[in-house]
């Protein structure tokens, strides 16, 4: 991460440069690859709550997400029942969405189910994307790719859902499977 006197000055890419929050995160969290099975599977819900919304709406929510789906905790997640449906549904330190909602729930179920099952989610997710991360040098940044159609699929099989291509690319670049950095940004090809 660059101090903070040099933070300014950085060439990033310009979808962070319209909010402090979103530069933070630019900065340190996106497309820095992550290998935790239950912090993918955070990410995933929350790339399926911003669908149709701007990820700031979602980063300035987070700490509330994580407070109201329990730090999600897929175990816990998994026994959310119709009450907490409503709990959620009053939560304005969410976005109230109920089929969003609904998919977490069964989307922790679908999780627990594969880890039940012996695979580990992280395993999963990295395997579908062989070659990661797929590193972008032309500076157009794609809505979907044919991986992320794939692994949409998968996840919808498995019983997943919010999982449409376009969600699941996003969620590959957040989480380091794929490198959309523009090539002036000074994180292009710098996440490990």
């Amino acid at each position: 991460m660059p101090d903070a006197d040099s933070v300014t000055s950085l060439t990033r890419c310009r979808w962070a440069e319209t909010d402090p929050l979103l530069r933070a995160y630019h900065d340190a969290e996106w497309g820095v690859p992550v290998r935790d099975s239950r912090a993918l599977w955070e990410m995933l819900v929350l790339e399926g709550f911003q669908a149709g919304l701007s990820w700031l709406i979602v980063l300035r929510r987070r700490e509330g997400f994580r407070r109201a789906f329990r730090g999600f905790d897929p175990e816990i997640v998994a026994r959310f029942d119709a009450a907490d449906v409503e709990r959620l549904m009053a939560d304005p330190g969410i976005i109230r969405a109920r089929a969003k909602i609904e998919a977490t729930i069964g989307n922790a179920r679908a999780y627990l189910a594969m880890r039940d099952g012996g695979e580990a989610f992280s395993d999963f997710a990295w395997s579908m994307v062989p070659d990661a991360p797929v590193r972008n040098t032309t500076g157009q940044v794609l809505a979907q790719s044919p991986q992320s159609l794939a692994m949409s699929k998968v996840l919808k099989a498995r019983g997943f859902k919010f999982v449409g291509p376009v969600i699941v690319y996003a969620w590959m670049q957040a989480v380091g499977m794929v490198d959309d950095h523009d090539p002036a940004c000074f994180r292009h090809h710098a996440a490990r």
